[in-house]
């Protein structure tokens, strides 16, 4: 069986599952991809077991076959070869031979029906919505998961779907990030689902940056997602994610705005000497002013004033300084606010004129 299929049209598809294919896996298969087509319709597949990805090629006329080419060594050959080249795939039973121009691969397959596929999914549920607006819930959220936690169902992001609104929540238990987008989902309601840490760094790759529509369907078990070019299915938590309502501060009287910019310049420079371990540094709020220090084990020293909006009691505070930065960096804003009630209380960070993205990061002693 044989079939023709531009270098372009078919690396693209690769480059999309190639995020489902595990380096290290205990099963030889799952370093492969299916390779298959339907008279002309070919598909590429990838999984974990958790996560599936199915990608269309764009292709001629083509015989019906269907094989398992290892995906790294194929993607890889892909990239190598010279732009706007066909490349002739001639698939026997447990070889697949490739040509291009003067080049020749010959790599060793195995057998389609072996390859495991996730179970079939019953649609419960679904919704539709721009791809640039889900992308950006997940790059606002996804730097607060956990990894590897205990708690499995913090290693992930809790989506909250309503008829008019789409949540999503992530924390590691030391900070906790929130965003939201209005949209009609025609969902009469409320869900809940923890979408597992690697589906959502594959999603947040996959997304574009375009209003083109992902169809997002719910099942008992899996979540789905669909886009002109790709098929994405993961396995959900099974847990319970936590009230996060209770961990967000209601009671923070004293109110800070700054640059967001010249903040988190200031805290990249102080945070060359703050501990490498625990990486904490002071803030120091006085009226109009505030002090950011930090020092290290080495009895090294830095420190930095900033003015900034401020005009209530003085505090004195501590906090882990990549979790602020990386705050900082996700927002977008001209300048951003920060509440605060003492030195034992978490701050809420967010956009000064926007409230769809905040942010809480516990203190910690210094």
């Amino acid at each position: 069986m044989k079939t023709t299929i531009k270098r372009e049209d078919i690396l693209g598809p690769l480059q999309q599952v190639i995020g489902a294919v595990e380096r290290r896996q205990t099963l030889p298969i799952l370093g492969n991809v299916l390779f298959k087509s339907t008279g002309g319709d070919i598909t590429l597949t990838a999984t974990d077991l958790e996560i599936e990805m199915v990608s269309r090629v764009n292709s001629g006329k083509s015989d019906e076959f269907q094989t398992t080419i290892p995906a790294r060594k194929l993607l890889d050959i892909c990239k190598a070869l010279p732009e706007s080249s066909p490349i002739n795939f001639n698939i026997e039973d447990s070889r697949v031979s490739l040509t291009s121009a003067r080049s020749r691969f010959s790599l060793a397959s195995l057998s389609a029906r072996d390859f495991p596929g996730l179970d079939e999914i019953e649609e419960l549920q679904s919704f539709s919505i721009p791809q640039n607006s889900f992308k950006e819930l997940f790059d606002k959220t996804s730097f607060a998961m956990a990894q590897q936690d205990v708690r499995y169902y913090l290693n992930g992001i809790l989506m909250e779907i309503s008829s008019d609104k789409i949540k999503l929540v992530a924390t590691d238990g030391h900070r906790l990030a929130l965003s939201e987008t209005s949209l009609d989902t025609g969902m009469d309601e409320e869900k809940q689902i923890i979408i597992p840490r690697k589906a959502v760094l594959e999603l947040s790759r996959l997304l574009d940056s375009g209003d083109s529509p992902a169809r997002c369907v719910l099942s008992q078990n899996h979540f789905r997602v669909e886009t002109d070019s790709l098929v994405f299915t993961t396995k959900l938590i099974d847990g319970k994610f936590p009230d996060y309502q209770r961990v967000i501060p209601v009671d923070g009287n004293k109110t800070l705005e700054v640059d967001r910019e010249v903040l988190k310049n200031s805290m990249s420079r102080i945070a060359i000497l703050s501990n490498e371990k625990y990486r904490g540094i002071r803030l120091t709020l006085t009226s109009g002013n505030l002090s950011i220090q930090a020092n290290n084990p080495d009895q090294e020293e830095a420190e930095e004033e900033l003015q900034v909006d401020y005009s209530e009691g003085d505090v004195e505070i501590g906090f882990n300084v990549t979790y602020l930065i990386d705050v900082l960096t996700v927002l977008d804003s001209a300048k951003v606010q920060v509440k605060l009630k003492d030195s034992n209380s978490s701050a809420i960070i967010s956009d000064s004129k926007d409230d769809s993205s905040l942010y809480v990061v516990m203190p910690m002693r210094l």
